[in-house]
């Protein structure tokens, strides 16, 4: 079994049936203003995938300027024909030689095809903004989510990481917080949808479905054990030290995107016979005292945050409600009184794996290259590279907001 949004990338077909169309407040939501709209080449792979279509979704739905749309894929699936917006795309297989002209590429392939495929992408002049783990925590590839670290990209040396989706909800609520009374410790747990793994996880779970109304085996070969009316303590393989791989993945890709390398993290990944949407029960423990009508401010200050949290209503964020949407919703917002002194709190965390989890963090990544002036690599604009110290010492981190231009 391999990694969240990386297994089998390329065997789903037809529609996209669990992820709807953004809400209009959802795409219009930091699109790439008019004036930097010059067309650009933008390369898909990984396009017959689940995420590959969603992001190829989501740069039509938010007016993403593309001149070309290549659209790549392994051999087996090239020559094959899609149509989107009305017109004609041919799949052709991802080589090193298909890059050539192309201004950004996203990928969401797996970790073999980023590693092979990458760098020789860049080697031609595309930015590669990559979906898949191969490159998150080299020290050298920037690792983003655009409204937290956006600064992160100006050194970018031809490729950048989109962080795991279970990360990607996560940090823009962390980074509230740090900013206004600090970090000490974090514990969440993720509850995370059968869409991460892919297309076949997504068939299998519906197989299971009919099985049990049938009365029938449940057949269990993506995962472990069959996942219809179950919960399974297991995302992705384990490690030596007892977390899985996923579990490990938010502990590091946090402190990298945080720039917190000391953090206190600890994380348990579960899936759950949900479509789409992961939901994260997580508690922090702060350095100095919050409450939960400040947090509730400070989340909702960040961009891309909706605050659904009324216990007197049950209203709180659901899987189904997020599905469709590039918000992160929040609720359950309460002190924990296992920490002292007004230092900890509690909340829940839900958000589309499919948009903001994967494809729209991508995406949106590509739209603060053009509006930064920031799409070539640092090398040809003249740039400091990524991971490298700066006079003073520690890499520089620009406050959220901040403004930044260059040229392309």
């Amino acid at each position: 079994m391999t990694s969240d949004r990386e297994e089998r990338p390329e065997e789903a077909s037809g529609p996209l049936l669990y992820s709807r169309r953004a809400r209009t407040s959802d795409r219009d939501s930091g699109a790439v203003p008019d004036m930097t709209r010059q067309p650009l080449t933008v390369a898909v792979v990984g396009a017959t995938g689940v995420v590959g279509r969603t992001m190829i979704q989501i740069l039509a739905e938010r007016e993403f300027p593309v001149g070309e749309l290549r659209l790549m894929a392994s051999g087996r699936s090239a020559g094959r024909t899609v149509s989107i917006e009305g017109r004609s795309h041919d799949i052709v297989e991802a080589t090193g030689d298909a890059f050539d002209g192309v201004d950004i590429a996203l990928f969401s392939a797996g970790g073999d095809v980023s590693r092979e495929l990458a760098p020789q992408a860049a080697a031609r002049g595309a930015t590669v903004i990559d979906n898949s783990s191969a490159w998150r925590m080299e020290p050298t590839i920037p690792l983003v989510v655009s409204q937290v670290n956006p600064g992160d990209l100006e050194g970018h040396p031809g490729i950048i990481a989109n962080p795991n989706c279970s990360t990607m909800q996560l940090v823009p609520i962390l980074m509230a917080i740090r900013d206004s009374v600090g970090l000490e410790r974090v514990v969440v747990d993720t509850y995370q949808a059968v869409s991460g793994t892919g297309g076949d996880a997504i068939a299998e779970f519906e197989g299971q479905i009919r099985a049990h109304v049938s009365g029938q085996p449940k057949q269990a070969t993506v995962y472990p054990h069959p996942i219809a009316f179950n919960a399974l303590p297991q995302v992705d393989v384990f490690l030596d030290n007892g977390y899985t791989k996923e579990e490990w993945k938010v502990v590091s890709e946090s402190r990298k995107i945080l720039h917190l390398p000391e953090l206190r993290v600890s994380c348990t990944a579960v899936r759950v016979p949900v479509f789409v949407s992961h939901s994260e029960a997580v508690h922090v423990e702060t350095r100095e005292p919050l409450s939960p009508e400040r947090a509730r401010q400070l989340f909702a200050a960040v961009d891309g945050v909706v605050i659904r949290d009324d216990p007197a209503t049950s209203t709180y964020p659901l899987a189904s409600e997020a599905a469709g949407s590039d918000d992160i919703f929040v609720g359950r917002v309460r002190h924990d009184p296992s920490i002292e002194d007004g230092r900890g709190i509690a909340f829940w965390v839900v958000s589309d794996n499919l948009r903001k989890g994967a494809a729209t963090n991508a995406v949106q990544i590509a739209e603060e290259l053009i509006r930064r002036g920031w799409v070539k690599a640092a090398a040809a604009r003249g740039a400091q590279p990524y991971g490298v110290e700066r006079p003073h010492g520690e890499l520089v981190r620009e406050p959220v907001g901040a403004s930044a231009e260059g040229s392309a």
